[in-house]
Parts: C-alpha cells; sequence; structure tokens
C-alpha cells in the first residue's frame, strides 16, 4: 500500500499527476485557508479515530485513538488501543482529567491535563484533542509578529486519502530554525510558544523543561521560529477538515496524524461525556 506521505508528497510536488474531481473546482489558497478555518471553528461535535505519530526525545511514538468531544463547553472522552481512558469536562472535577491507566492498580485517577504526567509522551494536550491546534496554526497567534510563516502556505493540488478526495495545503518555511530568546520577565512557556507560534513540546524538549513551568526573567531558552519546515495537510473536500496533519523539522518527521471515521456536527447524549456511561472503565 502507498503510504499518505507518499501520495501527499507526490500531489504536492507533481501536480499534474493527481487528478481533480470535476465537481469542486480548484480552490485558491486563500479560499481553501477560509474553510478549513472555519470549518474547524464552526464545529460543536465531533468523533473520529486518529492515529497518531510523534517524536519524543528522538525516536517515534505511534498511537490510534477514538475521541469523541463536544465545543462550548468543551469536553472530550478518548481511548486508545491500550485501553487508557481520558475523560476531561469543562468546570468538573477541579480542573483535572479522569484517568483510566488499564494497569495495575487498574483505579482511576485525576490528573492535571496539562501535567508532565499526562503530556510526557504526547506533543498535545487533551485541551487541544481533534483539530484543536490547526486553525491558530494557519491565522497565526496575536503575540507573533512574524507572519512569514503563516504566509508560506499554498494550494498544492488534490490527491485521494482513504478513498476520499482532499485539496493539499502545504507550507515550505526552508528558514526554520532554532533562536535565541533571552526572558525579560518571568513567562510561561505557553506564552512563549504563543510568541513565536512554535508549540510547546520543542521548547520543553530543547531546553529541559517540565510542562507548565514559568521561566524566570534572564533565561535564554533555545526556541523554534516557526511550527516546522515543511507542513503538509490533506483537506478533505467534502467536510473542509483535515484527514492528514504531516510536520517536519529540522531533523525530518515531527509530527503526523491521520483522521478517519470523521462525524462532525452530529449531537453526542451528554451521557457520554460522564464517568458511568456504560462502557467506560473510569
Amino acid at each position: 500500500m502507498i503510504s499518505y506521505f507518499r501520495l501527499l508528497t507526490v500531489a504536492a510536488l507533481s501536480l499534474g499527476g493527481m487528478a481533480a474531481v470535476p465537481a469542486d473546482p480548484k480552490p485558491t489558497t486563500e479560499q481553501l485557508i477560509a474553510r478549513l478555518t472555519a470549518s474547524i471553528e464552526n464545529l460543536k461535535t465531533l468523533r473520529c479515530n486518529v492515529r497518531a505519530q510523534e517524536r519524543i526525545a528522538g525516536s517515534y511514538q505511534q498511537a490510534r485513538t477514538s475521541m469523541k468531544m463536544t465545543f462550548k463547553p468543551y469536553k472530550v472522552y478518548l481511548r486508545n488501543q491500550k485501553g487508557i481512558e481520558v475523560l476531561y469536562v469543562t468546570g468538573q472535577n477541579d480542573g483535572d482529567a479522569w484517568v483510566y491507566p488499564n494497569s495495575f492498580p487498574y483505579v482511576t485517577v485525576s490528573l492535571d491535563p496539562l501535567g508532565a504526567l499526562m503530556r510526557k509522551t504526547q506533543h498535545h494536550s487533551v485541551l487541544d484533542a481533534g483539530y484543536g491546534t490547526i486553525a491558530e496554526l494557519l491565522r497565526g497567534s496575536g503575540q507573533r509578529l512574524d507572519r512569514s510563516f503563516e504566509k508560506s502556505f499554498r494550494y498544492a493540488g488534490d490527491t485521494t486519502v482513504q478513498g476520499r478526495p482532499a485539496h493539499i495545503l502545504r507550507a515550505d518555511y526552508p528558514q526554520f530554525r532554532y533562536v535565541a530568546y533571552k526572558t525579560t520577565k518571568a513567562e510561561t512557556v505557553t506564552s512563549i510558544a504563543d510568541r513565536f507560534g512554535c508549540g510547546e513540546y520543542r521548547i520543553l524538549e530543547r531546553n529541559d523543561l517540565s510542562p507548565g513551568a514559568t521561566v524566570p526573567a534572564g533565561r535564554t531558552l533555545q526556541v523554534p521560529n516557526a511550527y516546522g519546515r515543511r507542513v503538509i495537510i490533506a483537506v478533505d473536500q467534502k467536510m473542509t477538515l483535515p484527514l492528514v496533519i504531516q510536520v517536519n523539522d529540522d531533523k525530518g518527521l515531527f509530527e503526523k496524524f491521520e483522521f478517519s471515521d470523521i462525524v462532525a456536527n452530529q449531537p453526542i447524549p451528554a451521557q457520554e461525556f460522564t464517568k458511568d456511561f456504560k462502557g467506560y472503565k473510569l
């Protein structure tokens, strides 16, 4: 089977080799970004399966997760291939997530969704499940002054992913690098990541910091100047939601997420976001 990465790369580099869908006119870059951003921001509910590949401490971690969520207020339930379950409901459990580890002593625990234990083997927190970071990645944060990365996105042709026609949105940013940043006041890693639009994980890893850390004034950090050297997003033509997101940096593949069985904006009963819902082990 041809990998999604190869399909995306071929589509992005050799546009003539991929057949477009006649019923769906080719969008401009601006149209595609606007539609994608609006589709994500207008989500009320989402069910999907996600296959994740993330580089953690130099090696790749694989995960397959079934997730469902509602927005406003935010509620999310996750279950991965190891049987680990996570439930987070805004305003409940003192802000912690319920986590069933599916290992000894087989007891549900409450954990900070932004803490070290829940962020140990993943780039993103449960608060960013689904498409949590994509719209901001395209739009850029309000703190980010240099918009050259956001402006590098281009519509790059069409392909087929999971049997579904998809548009390719691609950013090439060869000037990606780590830069020195010296704090002038105490700052959280979150605020620094927002300033550079780079995500928190690589700041934590490169500077030996823990999730949730506050960096004192006067410390110099090595910080990425953008989210990646290359970003490829396969956007489902009908739903205008991502099917594949792949990010490469100076070391190669940084992360890749493949979404399947996507059901958007269909009601999800409130009981499915409670600990005692039938079938949960929480």
